[in-house]
């Protein structure tokens, strides 16, 4: 006497794949304008460290004059303003300029940071000094 059996389902039904689709389309929607933002913030990190050497160059000044009035750029050990100019449509970059040892970084108009700004105010008392940074937008520097 012979027993059939029967062969076993092999895969995965329709609505088995449909839940793991649905899951990852939920994923993909959360995670994606979250990795967008980080990606933007790392981006943004190339405008604050484009500003150390101004930085370092607003100290020495403020050593020097004591009042940030006298820090500007291309004096009292502070670089020169820096431009991309028009010519460079793929700079990270478009200026630096320090005035009154106030840093001002301003980001390239084709980059995805179109419009961001970072902002270094410095301010010295009693031999300390002490920066007060901003950034348009401002949820780059959270």
């Amino acid at each position: 006497m012979r027993i059939q059996q029967k062969a076993q389902q092999q895969g995965f039904t329709l609505i088995e794949l449909m839940i793991v689709v649905a899951i990852v389309a939920i994923l993909a929607g959360v995670g994606m304008p979250a990795y967008q933002n980080y990606a933007k913030k790392a981006e943004f990190s190339e405008l604050i460290g484009a500003a150390a050497a101004y930085k370092t160059g607003v100290e020495i000044c403020l050593n020097m004059t004591d009042t940030p009035n006298d820090c500007d750029a291309g004096s009292n050990s502070i670089p020169s303003d820096f431009s991309a100019g028009a010519s460079n449509t793929t700079a990270t970059i478009a200026s630096i300029e320090v005035e009154n040892g106030t840093i001002t970084v301003t980001a390239g108009s084709a980059h995805s940071l179109a419009g961001a700004d970072y902002e270094l105010s410095a301010s010295s008392a009693n031999g300390l000094i002490s920066w007060t940074a901003e950034c348009t937008p401002v949820a780059y520097c959270s």
